[in-house]
């Protein structure tokens, strides 16, 4: 199976364009990268009565992109793909990675683990984090993991 760089499917103005234009995808090949490119995409997005996402939000929402994306990588044979979107409830991100494997509540939803050997506090911060938790696997192999993080 090959595996290149993989980006936001998703639409955004380019300068000088029309509103609804595509712009090339963005190539996410690291937490790094996936958490530079929500921040931009929630900049350049988000549309709330309330006003722009707290600082606190944005802090949990990198967090939970960060997890998912170092898990797909530790743990998934490698980041697949990566999609994000913005709505009124708040950001829904996609990590598709090679592995079919799901990550097990061993510890309970949200729960730490009872010690600490080097791993198993992602997951229950994912799942603490957000407001709603999916995994599929599609016939084609491997896995994606959706989550909906609010920014209220």
């Amino acid at each position: 199976m090959e595996r290149r760089p993989v980006g936001e499917r998703g639409t955004a103005p380019t300068e000088g364009s029309s509103p609804g234009a595509a712009r090339p995808p963005v190539a996410v090949t690291s937490a790094a990268a996936a958490r530079r490119h929500v921040r931009a995409v929630v900049v350049e997005r988000w549309c709330s009565p309330s006003g722009p996402p707290s600082e606190a939000a944005m802090i949990d929402l990198l967090l939970v992109v960060s997890e998912l994306v170092t898990n797909a990588v530790r743990h998934g044979g490698g980041l697949a793909g990566f999609d994000v979107a913005v709505s009124e409830a708040g950001v829904r991100l996609d990590v598709r990675d090679y592995s079919p494997a799901v990550p097990t509540a061993a510890h309970g939803p949200g729960m730490p683990p009872r010690s600490h050997e080097g791993s198993g506090y992602g997951w229950p911060l994912i799942n603490r984090l957000s407001s709603q938790v999916d995994v599929r696997r599609p016939a084609e192999g491997g896995k994606t993991i959706s989550v909906l993080v609010p920014l209220t």
